[in-house]
């Protein structure tokens, strides 16, 4: 074998060694679908860098004509998804986002959710960050129409570096989640009105004038499930004023007692997520 050979040779053994390393990195921009009756669940990558200390993914949610599914507070009725990634390999972490939700009213109450489709983004964080991660999930989740049906799905997709071609679609989702401000920065405030088993909560916050707002809460934990709040009306210009009974805390919770709550307030197509204790 002459130099030129020996050269060509080793090229093309370094060529597919890179190969073979970028296909084990990131082999595919998104899972089969896993269906179920009245929808389908799928992995979906973003793009990552080599080395990231955290990737990027989605897990897509897609329903029939009509049908809905649940954020991570329900609201009136429904039931929220469950992510288990227990399975997965070289993950070290895997945090899903809620892009904000959209509120429905029908016969049953008001319900929080999405309809048709939905990408939860979710930020992974490998054991190893200059490994690829394996990401297996498995979720179960609820589909409603006029009526509710439980889902459950199982996908499995490899993290690594590369372009995706759901990237765009995923920081659309990733612009949808509510970014955390303070009680200060929104002009939030929050108070009882009056005493007894089911206090009375009244929220006053700032408002733009020409938008609608809408106002949801959330107690310390998942076991809480808060009415969604009601607007209150007239409100001053610039402000928007809202109420709630605290009912639907869990059994032994002292209603006069401080209590940490997530406010979600969207206005338009901005939505922010306020933390604050109730004293």
């Amino acid at each position: 074998m002459n130099n030129i050979h020996r050269s060509l040779y080793a090229a093309l053994i370094a060529c597919g060694i890179a190969a073979i390393s970028g296909t084990a990195g990131h082999a595919a921009d998104e899972s089969p679908w896993s269906e179920d009756i009245r929808s389908a669940v799928r992995i979906v990558a973003g793009t990552n860098k080599y080395g990231d200390a955290q990737l990027r993914a989605g897990i897509e949610i897609k329903m029939q004509p009509g049908w809905k599914t649940y954020w991570r507070y329900p609201g009136d009725s429904g039931v929220p998804p469950h992510f288990d990634f227990s399975n997965s390999e070289n993950l070290k972490s895997a945090t899903v986002l809620y892009p904000v939700p959209h509120l429905f009213a029908d016969e049953t109450g008001q319900s929080l959710g999405y309809k048709e489709r939905v990408i939860f983004p979710v930020v992974v964080s490998p054991q190893q960050p200059r490994k690829p991660v394996r990401l297996r999930l498995r979720i179960d989740y609820a589909v409603c129409e006029k009526l509710c049906v439980p889902a459950e799905g199982r996908a499995e997709l490899v993290l690594g570096p590369g372009n995706s071609a759901h990237n765009s679609e995923l920081g659309t989702a990733e612009g949808r989640v509510p970014k955390q401000v303070t009680a200060a920065q929104a002009g939030l405030t929050a108070r009882r009105v009056n005493t007894g088993t089911k206090p009375l909560v009244a929220v006053d916050l700032a408002a733009p004038v020409s938008q609608p707002v809408e106002l949801f809460v959330e107690g310390p934990t998942p076991q809480w499930a808060l009415p969604i709040p009601k607007p209150v009306k007239p409100a001053p210009a610039g402000r928007a004023q809202f109420s709630f009974e605290l009912d639907g805390a869990p059994p032994g919770t002292d209603p006069k007692g401080q209590i940490d709550l997530t406010f979600t307030v969207v206005t338009g197509e901005r939505a922010v997520e306020v933390k604050t204790r109730l004293d």
